[in-house]
């Protein structure tokens, strides 16, 4: 069973979910639907309540929720309560809102967008592009993150086919990252403000180009080279890294200035400007 983590917005407000891709059926977090509902300070001692009374009045644990991993506030992966679509309208009943009934209309939508990208894959790049859109995004960052995001899918499956586990990807990732860039992942949030953000949501066109071509050149490092072992994996990720860093350096040495830049989203959906990037 794989499930695929996601964040879906209702209202502006993040749901965690996860898309099982054998039930074809979406998982959410049950503590991000009570907070949208009841607007409750504290919405994981609602929820611990509301199970307690679900189950003294003879509900089956089965039938409310059930258990998965998802990414917490500490970024971490913690065991969290979930419900598929059909637990949740059993759920929604218990709790008096007003967002009740829009609630479970948009949770229809989101399950039935998903299954028509599956039979139609253009549709989630249709989504995706309209989502930035309304972000803000320039038509050229948008373009730019939507083959980030091509080259992307490409290195996973190379890894998946070479017998990586997706719980190796992060730290994969994060080698490509250092070596190119010289920040992990985490250093590279932090130095451009963000928690629980997406790092290449935030990245500037140069970086993300760079970032783009670290994985390119992984990907068609690794169908060369074939490998077999997380160790060797890893030494292609530096590798693939070590291209992208080469072509920053040149240009480095061309502007007389680093690209790596503290900007994060609110500062891309404005035009850039060479003085606002910052020297490392």
């Amino acid at each position: 069973m794989t499930k695929k983590q996601a964040i879906q917005l209702f209202n502006d407000r993040k749901i965690r979910a996860a898309w099982d891709d054998i039930e074809e059926k979406w998982y959410f977090s049950i503590i991000d639907v009570v907070g949208v509902l009841t607007e409750s300070a504290d919405p994981k001692r609602y929820w611990s309540v509301l199970k307690t009374r679900l189950k003294k009045e003879g509900a089956e644990p089965t039938t409310i929720c059930s258990t998965l991993k998802m990414l917490a506030p500490d970024g971490k992966m913690r065991l969290t309560d979930v419900a598929d679509q059909e637990q949740l309208f059993r759920l929604i009943q218990s709790i008096p809102s007003p967002k009740a009934e829009p609630f479970k209309i948009w949770m229809a939508k989101v399950a039935s967008e998903r299954l028509d990208e599956m039979q139609d894959p253009e549709q989630a790049i249709d989504r995706a592009m309209l989502y930035y859109k309304n972000l803000g995004y320039s038509d050229a960052w948008i373009n730019q993150r939507m083959k980030s995001i091509e080259v992307r899918k490409e290195l996973t499956d190379e890894w998946k086919r070479c017998g990586v586990i997706d719980q190796q990807y992060a730290s994969l990732t994060d080698i490509i990252t250092r070596e190119w860039s010289g920040f992990s992942t985490r250093e590279y949030k932090n130095f451009k403000g963000l928690k629980k953000e997406s790092l290449r949501d935030n990245m500037t066109n140069m970086e993300m180009a760079l970032n783009t071509l670290a994985e390119a050149a992984t990907t068609e490092l690794s169908r060369n080279a074939n490998p077999r072992t997380i160790a060797e994996n890893k030494s292609i990720a530096r590798k693939g890294g070590g291209v992208a860093k080469a072509a920053r350096k040149q240009l480095e040495s061309q502007l007389g200035r680093s690209i790596i830049s503290s900007k994060n989203a609110k500062g891309l959906k404005a035009p850039e400007k060479p003085d606002e990037i910052e020297e490392q």
